[in-house]
């Protein structure tokens, strides 16, 4: 067996952890779980830690159950959460689930014949048919209020400064994740369960409910909450969160999240995303130190990040569509761009639209830049920019002579208009 939590340790991946835990994963292989919310068909870079501390766990010889948490999902948990949740209906969960299980795939051997092979697990197959009076009889019974109260979740959400009570529903969510624990070391013979630091006090609902009810013994570990040096959330961008789906969040926004990274969050988060070796994070972190202006951490993690959670393929268009504005390309390369890169390359550049009978028949250069579009002020400016060299269609430089047509568009839709080195201009065709 490897070490486990040796390898998480020196990961930055560890917050706490149950005394015994590393001695006892040392022995045999292990089964352990991380529970993942179902409320959206795709996991958002949030997700990642947990994913990746079950991969870590099937590396280190152990066996990796995902949980996905139907039930659960369906009342909402108050750990970290200061208002309820949307509750979502069964036909959405069942979708969820095998959105998600494609995206663990990824990560997760599930398909292997060998022992430690990773399962996907729903908590909703064991809680549809519980009874209310069988889970309060059989489960309730066994934790106290005073326990469940003195869980910091708990305390938050009825502290003076939340702005609304709390309800039975959430105050039983603590309960519930524990049986889940005490049902996977029954069925399954899992004795550990991961998560964030702000789950702490639900794994340990479980491990005493196992100790109480099964007389045996669970271990609990948990990673830290993923921060960003600058106090903003990690995970999130303008535009929300960093989906794993490429359709919520192409590869090219997910290459350029890891991009923008700072020099200290990067030093952090290489050891946390990828699977690169000690030695290789310590070499690439001196070489990041003599020329940070290299930005070397930033790329190699964007680029690791992106392979990893979509492909090789990806993460060459990605850089193609990152030279597209910040380096040298050309026009062929801004035709290979599919729309929903190019509007993601080109997000925030002023847009005007044209209709296509006008580019069909043809409108010359200096009419496309004022009249039709406003990008310059006049037809004046337009024929002084032209003669001065500074005007390019498509990343081609043009004359005053010009005339933009059918041929000129990008996925039969689009014209990039450019005035000297920094100001673009779409052409959306309607």
């Amino acid at each position: 067996m490897k070490n486990f939590i040796e390898e998480v340790t020196w990961r930055g991946m560890l917050h706490d952890v149950m005394p015994g835990t590393e001695e006892h994963l040392m022995e045999q292989m292990r089964v352990a779980y991380v529970g993942i919310d179902p409320t959206a068909d795709s996991l958002h870079i949030g997700h990642l830690v947990g994913v990746m501390l079950l991969k870590h766990f099937q590396l280190a010889g152990h066996k990796p159950l995902a949980l996905v948490g139907g039930a659960t999902g369906m009342i909402g948990d108050p750990s970290g959460k200061s208002n309820e949740r949307n509750l979502l209906d069964e036909a959405t969960l069942r979708h969820n689930q095998e959105a998600i299980k494609g995206q663990l795939a990824r990560f997760l051997d599930f398909t292997s014949n060998s022992d430690n092979a990773a399962e996907l697990v729903n908590n909703y197959d064991w809680m549809k048919n519980f009874s209310f009076l069988d889970f309060i009889r059989d489960v309730g019974k066994h934790i106290t209020v005073n326990y469940m109260m003195a869980k910091d979740s708990v305390k938050k959400r009825l502290s003076s400064e939340a702005a609304e009570g709390m309800s039975f529903t959430e105050f039983t969510y603590q309960l519930v994740q524990g049986y889940d624990f005490l049902h996977l070391y029954r069925e399954k013979n899992c004795t550990l369960q991961m998560g964030g630091s702000d789950q702490w006090g639900n794994i340990t609902t479980g491990t005493e409910l196992v100790r109480r009810i099964a007389s045996g013994k669970a271990y609990a570990l948990t990673c830290p909450l993923i921060t960003k040096a600058d106090g903003t959330k990690f995970g999130k961008s303008e535009g929300g969160n960093i989906w794993l789906d490429s359709a919520r969040t192409s590869p090219y926004k997910f290459y350029q999240y890891w991009l923008n990274t700072s020099d200290v969050d990067a030093e952090k988060y290489i050891k946390i995303f990828t699977f690169l070796s000690k030695e290789e994070i310590e070499v690439l972190t001196e070489k990041h130190r003599e020329a940070p202006h290299l930005r070397l951490l930033q790329k190699r993690l964007a680029e690791e990040t992106t392979v990893m959670v979509h492909s090789a393929e990806d993460l060459e268009n990605a850089i193609k569509a990152s030279n597209i504005l910040f380096g040298n390309s050309t026009s062929d390369d801004l035709k290979q761009l599919d729309e929903a890169t190019f509007l993601d390359v080109f997000d925030g550049v002023p847009q005007a639209e044209i209709s296509r009978n006008e580019i069909e028949a043809g409108i010359n250069i200096v009419d496309v830049l004022n009249e039709k579009t406003g990008f310059l002020k006049s037809n004046g400016e337009a024929r002084r920019a032209l003669t001065a060299n500074s005007i390019s269609v498509n990343k081609e430089k043009v004359a005053e002579d010009f005339v933009l047509s059918n041929k000129d568009l990008i996925n039969n839709q689009f014209v990039l208009l450019q005035s000297g080195k920094k100001n673009y201009f779409v052409v959306r065709v309607v």
